[in-house]
């Protein structure tokens, strides 16, 4: 995590700049409720086994809580089926915390029957349509490259 330099005199803390990214890469043929969704469930894995991407409590001005939520921005990719089997090979190669979501989890209901759909596919067979991953950013970049920003 980087700080950035600020002027004399200025009290506040400067901006936080973090080394690492999170990064969520959609196929490009999804319908807007799938990316939606897709991009809900893959970062909720991320907290869970990075549990450094997530920020302390928020509390309004009445100290009412609120759940803490990552402490850095979330960019979201879009490509082809084959820029995301590209892009997941080299999340493996690097050993990057990875979470994915394949197209078989559209017809499943419930967490149980998602795990057994994912694990019933060869790695190298899953018929990809989101990826997340975290990491270092130039890892990540590398990871991701050919693919462009979400519109």
């Amino acid at each position: 995590m980087n700080t950035a330099p600020h002027e004399a005199g200025d009290t506040t803390p400067p901006p936080v700049r973090f080394d690492t990214k999170i990064a969520v890469l959609l196929r490009e043929d999804l319908q807007t409720w799938q990316r939606l969704n897709v991009t809900a469930f893959l970062v909720s894995g991320l907290g869970t086994e990075v549990p450094e991407v997530v920020g302390a409590p928020y509390e309004d001005a009445d100290a009412v809580p609120y759940l803490p939520m990552f402490r850095q921005p979330v960019l979201v990719f879009e490509g082809s089926k084959e820029t995301l089997a590209t892009a997941h090979a080299k999340a493996l190669a690097r050993a990057l915390p990875r979470a994915v979501f394949t197209s078989d989890l559209f017809t499943t209901g419930n967490d149980r029957d998602n795990r057994a759909a994912v694990r019933a596919v060869p790695t190298a067979e899953l018929d990809l349509v989101g990826l997340a991953v975290y990491g270092p950013k130039n890892a990540v970049d590398k990871t991701l490259k050919g693919a462009r920003m979400h519109p």
